[in-house]
């Protein structure tokens, strides 16, 4: 028997993995072909000049068989020789910090409160004493249901020439603009089980000429994660590695349906749908981050101390849907609701009426 063709399907409204469309889920199960083939470079090829065109870039675009997370370890290794800056409004905010020392970097770590989104003011500051070589920022903070100012950084890291700016974009890539190449970024990073709506287990990456300049100056880039090699075979439609070749067929659909939306439109839906969420959560509890940064992409729902948020997640579950709990120290004191990727308002309005009762048998 198919014990998980058994399972009772939970609709997903957590930060990741989530809604897959069908046509992307057939895409992912056609038949192998060789990754070294004429049919394989045209995929590649097909798929980082969709990429670039969903990030308004003409930078080189890199595609990788792994988490995020494996990509900024490359982003580090490959172009930071000693010193780096750490902005923090969350917990991934850390994990570049974490991921720093890790590989054997100097790093420091600005950390702003959990909730409020990172200052590039203070940053411009820090930056000016010197002596760092690049920055890392997550655009939106997932932990927290917090989007920071990209575009605010970005300005304030062009006022120091020799920094480079790396950009963790997991869970806003695809379903926000960005346009690399206006606003100066040198890594833009995301996995694909986010806002791109692909199940896990691929990442892409848009990389700087400036920063495959600075690559070429660290020594112990590593191997897998070789910004040089994997650049050098991008350009010839390959990678270094054997690639996940259903991801990139999935990625092919996956892609041209978002360019097909459209970036703003998908945007304003985005939107949309967090308002939905966010007016229900103002009602009937409270959000957990700053009203002026609040993501479009997850919610962060602060409980008020009313129930444990693991009761809600628990009924939820019972009826069909999955909903996040908090992350870290926030887990007995916020839940979170995804609203990214192939979701629609119609979807939160039946997740948000589940909720509605369980608040409902609870007064």
């Amino acid at each position: 028997m198919d014990t998980m063709g058994a399972m009772h399907r939970l609709k997903l409204f957590i930060p990741g993995p989530t809604e897959v469309a069908q046509e992307v889920l057939e895409a992912m199960a056609r038949p192998p072909i060789g990754h070294r083939t004429p049919e394989a470079k045209e995929l590649i090829l097909t798929v980082s000049g969709q990429v670039r065109e969903m990030l308004r870039t003409r930078q080189t675009v890199l595609l990788s068989t792994s988490s995020a997370t494996g990509l900024m370890e490359a982003a580090i290794r490959n172009l930071v020789r000693r010193k780096v800056l750490c902005t923090s409004c969350g917990a991934f905010g850390k994990r570049w910090y974490e991921i720093a020392l890790a590989n054997g970097k100097e790093a420091e770590l600005v950390h702003f409160p959990e909730g409020k989104p990172v200052d590039p003011e203070v940053i411009d500051r820090k930056l000016a004493q010197g002596g760092f070589e690049a920055v890392t920022f997550v655009h939106n903070e997932t932990s927290t249901g917090v989007i920071s100012p990209l575009e605010a950084m970005a300005e304030v890291v062009r006022h120091h020439p020799d920094v480079l700016l790396l950009v963790d974009a997991v869970t806003s890539m695809g379903a926000v603009p960005i346009a690399f190449d206006e606003l100066g970024l040198d890594v833009c990073l995301a996995s694909v089980q986010k806002a791109l709506a692909l199940p896990p287990g691929f990442a892409i990456c848009v990389v700087s000429d400036r920063a495959l300049e600075r690559a070429a100056k660290v020594d112990a880039r590593g191997y897998y994660f070789d910004f040089l090699e994997m650049a050098r075979r991008a350009a010839e439609g390959q990678t270094p590695i054997t690639p996940s070749l259903p991801h990139l067929f999935g990625l092919r659909v996956q892609l041209q349906r978002i360019l097909t939306e459209g970036m703003e439109a998908r945007y304003q839906r985005h939107l949309r749908m967090a308002r939905l969420v966010q007016d229900w959560a103002r009602q009937r509890l409270a959000l957990f981050g700053e009203e002026s940064s609040l993501s479009p992409t997850v919610t962060a729902v602060d409980t008020m101390g009313r129930f444990p948020p693991r009761e809600l997640i628990q009924y939820a579950r019972q009826h069909g849907f999955l909903v996040a709990s908090g992350y870290g120290p926030l887990k007995d004191r916020t839940f979170r609701i995804a609203h990214m990727g192939e979701l629609q308002e119609a979807d939160l309005k039946e997740l948000l009426q589940c909720l509605e009762s369980f608040l409902s048998s609870r007064s």
